[in-house]
């Protein structure tokens, strides 16, 4: 008993500890990615003519992309342009805005105003010399992402990943506050239907095959389908007659002798034997003097 009870305790340990680690690693998931799936994604230095903040300001601001297809919230953590103070700006919790959609982006104001809110740091963007801007970790040490802009930046052009959460850093042709840094005014495929098809003949060829092909691709679907209902219909058939050796239908031999036999006992049983003599008599008619013509009421009385 003492020996059961012991294997029992070690077994139920044993459960407790890999659900215990399983509850650590994913934690731990979570919590990575929640921090390191966060980019510097754009960064406009420079704000004469552009984008203003809620208070009808324009300054320079940094733009963060969620690069995950989970929600992020980035409270907590810290922005900075020192790299000897990397905890320079915390962003505050209790933000529901904070919470960053999958592949959406937060804008954070560089106009050294955090009493402004949330989302305006509290530090500038030189436009004379290199801005170091860093991501930290809601720890004050992990560096999440960081990037240098370099200075002579020109007046509402923005630097930033060529394509969202991307390596590639480049001036952008044109600024993309809180939307993807690589949007499309065309669309490539009807642009080359325009160049190389004007008339439309192609894309109508196109369209009619599609339709034929597709009309094609029912009938022999639904002409196997039939196919396949017909054969299982003959296989129940045969399964209920209890003779898999004929066909549907057909009456086998011993059923046909056994009708035979029956008929021909029946006929014996019933039917009268008949006489082949016909025998033909006059029919005789009694006179009735009330159905004859030669008497008319017209006829006068006799004297």
């Amino acid at each position: 008993m003492i020996i059961f009870l012991y294997k029992r305790m070690n077994m139920i340990n044993k459960k407790t500890g890999w659900l215990l680690l399983f509850a650590l690693l994913l934690s731990t998931g979570i919590q990575a990615q929640r921090t390191t799936s966060i980019r510097i994604n754009e960064v406009l230095v420079i704000n004469e003519d552009n984008f203003v903040d809620e208070y009808g300001k324009r300054n320079g601001w940094i733009e963060v992309f969620n690069t995950s297809a989970g929600t992020v919230n980035v409270a907590g953590c810290f922005l900075t342009d020192d790299p000897n103070n990397p905890k320079k700006y915390p962003i505050p919790k209790g933000d529901v805005l904070t919470k960053i959609s999958p592949y959406q982006h937060a804008l954070f104001w560089a106009d050294g105003i955090a009493s402004h809110g949330t989302f305006h740091v509290n530090f500038t963007l030189d436009p004379n010399k290199e801005n170091y801007i860093a991501f930290y970790d809601s720890d004050g040490k992990t560096l999440i992402d960081e990037i240098v802009i370099s200075a002579g930046q020109k007046p509402d052009v923005s630097y930033g990943r060529l394509i969202d959460g991307k390596d590639k850093w480049g001036i952008l042709p044109k600024v993309t506050p809180s939307t993807n840094n690589l949007t499309l005014d065309t669309n490539e495929k009807i642009d080359n239907f325009k160049t190389n098809d004007s008339i439309g003949i192609g894309m109508t060829l196109t369209a009619m095959s599609v339709v034929f092909l597709g009309l094609i691709l029912l009938y022999l679907i639904f002409k196997e389908i039939g196919i396949i209902s017909i054969a299982a219909g003959k296989r129940r058939a045969k399964k209920a007659a209890g003779d898999e050796n004929h066909e549907p239908g057909e009456i086998s031999g011993d059923v046909l002798a056994a009708i035979s036999t029956a008929l021909f006992e029946l006929d014996e049983d019933v039917h009268d034997i008949e006489r082949t003599i016909l025998t033909i008599q006059k029919v005789k008619r009694t006179y009735s003097p009330w159905s004859s013509k030669i008497y008319s009421l017209r006829e006068y009385p006799r004297k």
